[in-house]
């Protein structure tokens, strides 16, 4: 059954001590809880003057896909490497929280979702009195690029992750992974994938200015067919599990939780959002579904008890 009221924090959450991992920069991130239909907010701080700027967390505000996915509308005012962190959100079912953010980019931590999920797990999900909204796929849509695709598919209730990847290194192979996403099946089988790549192009992002803040602390390495990290894999799949992840978070930017199948070959960012953006190109390929009625004036809808009165700004 779907979850029928959407949730937030139950508390504000303070993590430093993280860089990015693209920048190199120290950063410092703050979940604050947030009211029913503000979803999920970047408030990117730390700009010239003192300055600020709210972001949404949404497809159409992606400005880049190469290597991380970015928000913004600006060169200054953007917030990178985003998915983990909204993949944390969106897999534990958080729909609204304001993301405090004083860099251009979000920590990459262990390099997977496994420190945010331990975060949110420590203050917990408080539900909220408003209905979710759900988005519901109506028909398959379907997006390509070279031997690469991602489409979404309608589906009766929940929805279903279906991810595959190829690549040539014998370290990675074809990997392909299927999960009814959940908050346990999150937590259980994407939240401690890592991110990763290859030694050969660690020069060439440098020079680039990316990966300045990468290591095998963050990063799962690989040297032509070998993981260089002394640890090793935490799954023998995290490579597709990692990517599985990626998509969580940047599904996500949907703007609410899809009721569907995503089926993706050799996808990433890229193709990710296009597959948003598609889809919300065609009024016929989806509609909206409340998973309950908006509850009566003075009533908590979450606990059945008489409350104050709350405003709920009307949706569009």
């Amino acid at each position: 059954m779907k979850p029928r009221f959407q949730t937030t924090l139950r508390d504000r959450i303070v993590l430093s001590g993280g860089i990015g991992v693209h920048s190199g920069k120290p950063v410092r991130l703050v979940l604050n809880p947030a009211e029913a239909d503000s979803g999920l907010v970047f408030l990117r701080s730390g700009l010239p003057n003192g300055g600020s700027r709210r972001i949404e967390a949404n497809w159409s505000k992606v400005t880049m896909t190469e290597l991380c996915t970015v928000i913004g509308d600006g060169a200054q005012h953007m917030v990178a490497t985003i998915e983990h962190l909204v993949a944390a959100l969106r897999g534990l079912g958080v729909d609204n929280c304001l993301v405090e953010v004083d860099g251009p980019e979000v920590p990459i931590m262990d390099g997977s979702a496994a420190a945010f999920v331990e975060a949110i797990d420590r203050v917990g999900v408080r539900q909220l009195g408003a209905s979710r909204r759900y988005i519901k796929i109506l028909k398959p849509v379907r997006v390509e690029q070279g031997r690469a695709f991602a489409e979404l598919r309608p589906a009766d209730s929940g929805f279903r992750l279906d991810v595959e990847i190829d690549f040539k290194s014998e370290a990675i192979g074809r990997q392909r992974k299927i999960l009814d996403l959940d908050p346990a099946a999150f937590r259980r089988e994407l939240a401690g994938a890592r991110t990763f790549g290859f030694l050969a192009d660690v020069k060439r992002l440098i020079a680039a200015g990316f990966a300045l803040g990468a290591s095998l602390d963050n990063s799962v390495g690989i040297d032509d067919d070998r993981v260089i990290n002394p640890e090793g894999l935490r799954y023998s799949d995290e490579f597709v599990r990692h990517k599985m992840l990626d998509a969580v978070g940047d599904l996500a930017l949907a703007g609410g939780p899809l009721v569907g199948e995503y089926r993706s070959y050799c996808s990433g960012h890229k193709l990710n959002v296009a597959i948003l953006a598609a889809l919300f190109s065609d009024r016929t390929a989806y509609r909206f579904v409340d998973a309950a009625p908006a509850p009566r004036e003075g009533v908590r809808a979450d606990l059945g008890l008489v409350a104050s009165p709350v405003f709920m700004p009307e949706r569009s």
